[in-house]
């Protein structure tokens, strides 16, 4: 069963989703701040992290950049007191997977563990597939995108997006239904969630960045015959 890093600096909290989360089957990690998690983090074997973004010492948004800076790709679930847009982007825009603003419902948490989880754990027993279009190499096996013979640095939620317009090539796709099937529940009234991460994305594809085509109007379709 997978493990999850619990970070808060509010033992109450911490304790409230260790027991939803043992409940639901997963086995548990805590740190009271950034640093401590990536202390934990360090000696590998997390699946997920809840981070908190308001701590002392090193808050969560801190953590985050640090985190995608040491090339972890630990996927990441955002918890904030606030319900700013500015905050649920800044965490999107820094490689946070998904968010939930307190105070919360743990059975929402827990379901957005397993959501997540869902889409960056591969089954046991699933063989994976590659996907090769030119010098873009995507092999969903192992999570991991190559351009020219280079890694690129994807997060979870941005190797999710890519393979699902890989999945529908050649298809015009709706960032409502984007929003759908990628981040798995309705984001209503957030497309920019989905314009950021594709800015992001064509970013990492360097000169394969053009696969990903802006359809006026409607959204985004993957075409690697686009010239």
């Amino acid at each position: 069963m997978a493990k999850i890093l619990i970070v808060d600096d509010e033992p109450r909290i911490r304790d409230l989703i260790r027991e939803h989360l043992l409940h639901a089957g997963y086995t548990c990690e805590e740190a009271g701040d950034g640093a401590q998690a990536l202390a934990v983090l360090a000696k590998g074997g997390v699946d997920l992290v809840i981070l908190d973004i308001m701590m002392p010492f090193m808050d969560g948004m801190t953590c985050l950049r640090e985190m995608r800076s040491r090339k972890l790709s630990t996927p990441v679930i955002m918890l904030t007191a606030r319900s700013e847009e500015y905050d649920k982007l800044a965490g999107l825009e820094g490689g946070a997977d998904d968010y939930v603003v307190k105070p919360f419902s743990p059975r929402e948490l827990v379901a957005r563990v397993k959501a997540v989880l869902a889409r960056t754990m591969p089954a046991q027993g699933e063989a994976g597939g590659m996907y090769t279009f030119g010098e873009l190499v995507i092999d969903t096996a192992s999570h991991s995108v190559r351009v020219a013979g280079q890694e690129a640095p994807l997060t979870p939620k941005e190797f999710d997006l890519l393979v699902f317009l890989v999945q529908n090539k050649g298809i015009a796709l709706s960032r409502e239904k984007i929003l759908q099937k990628v981040w798995n529940y309705d984001y209503y009234g957030e497309d920019r969630t989905v314009d950021t991460h594709i800015k992001m994305l064509r970013g990492h594809l360097g000169p394969c960045r053009a696969y990903i085509v802006t359809v006026w109007g409607i959204g985004y379709k993957f075409d690697p015959d686009v010239h």
